[in-house]
């Protein structure tokens, strides 16, 4: 990956020489004109001198100063050895934690319940289990689960999650057959967010499971290790603190 990051760079040389400098919105018209299959979002300069980052949907590209040429890849700091693309992805794809319906999802609190997380989780997807596996061993946060069966992966997690909000205590019903293979008893004919999860999905870009969001909006996919988990609750929870109005001059 590098080595082609090297190699879009030697070419980057090559174009951008002798030619006059241009500015987000000059690359974005010519994209437009170029690419309109790629509607741009969102247009900057990258990194990388002579490259634009190029933000649309949820993916990020890079074409040059004329918008001759475009690469698709990471750009590395070669110092710090960081993928700032990913970064920027991830920046660039924040959700707004406050404003996601809560109602909506199953609510876990463990020891002091400070630090708050979610989680789009399939009931049948063994990342997600392994997601719970590795939540349970940590403390003090607040988890909102929001049921998200993918009935083209798993013909019976409409059901399975159903069953589940329908479930007296929605929490332990959840722990129960993440953690223990225990699914609940009983109709799942209750009035039930399984569709309004799938529409959010949809909404948030979100394909597939699991999806973990934390409070400082970063959206990671997959089965994160407790020690990254315990790592971005900290942060985030840190971020969030730091973002609030401070009262009386202090």
């Amino acid at each position: 990956m590098l080595t082609k990051w090297i190699a879009g760079m030697a070419l980057a040389s090559l174009i951008v020489s002798g030619s006059a400098q241009a500015d987000e919105a000059s690359v974005k018209k010519l994209l437009e004109e170029r690419l309109p299959e790629l509607p741009a979002q969102q247009v900057k300069k990258a990194p990388a001198s002579g490259w634009y980052e190029v933000f649309s949907g949820d993916k990020l590209f890079y074409v040059d100063e004329k918008a001759d040429f475009v690469f698709v890849g990471s750009i590395i700091d070669a110092r710090s050895k960081r993928n700032l693309t990913e970064e920027r992805i991830r920046d660039l794809t924040r959700v707004k934690f406050d404003a996601l319906p809560f109602a909506d999802a199953i609510k876990i609190v463990k020891g002091d319940g400070s630090r708050k997380v979610a989680v789009f989780e399939d009931p049948d997807c063994p990342y997600c289990k392994q997601v719970e596996a590795n939540l349970a061993q940590l403390n003090n946060y607040t988890l909102y689960v929001f049921l998200y069966p993918i009935e083209q992966l798993h013909a019976d997690a409409i059901n399975k999650s159903k069953k589940v909000w329908c479930a007296k205590d929605r929490s332990k019903a959840w722990l129960d057959l993440m953690l223990k293979n225990q699914a609940p008893q009983n109709k799942g004919d209750c009035a039930n967010p399984v569709e309004r999860n799938i529409a959010l999905a949809g909404a948030l870009r979100i394909g597939g499971t699991p999806a973990v969001i934390f409070e400082d909006g970063r959206l990671i996919p997959g089965a994160i290790p407790k020690e990254q988990i315990e790592k971005y609750l900290t942060e985030a929870a840190a971020r969030k603190t730091e973002a609030k109005p401070k009262t009386n001059g202090k």
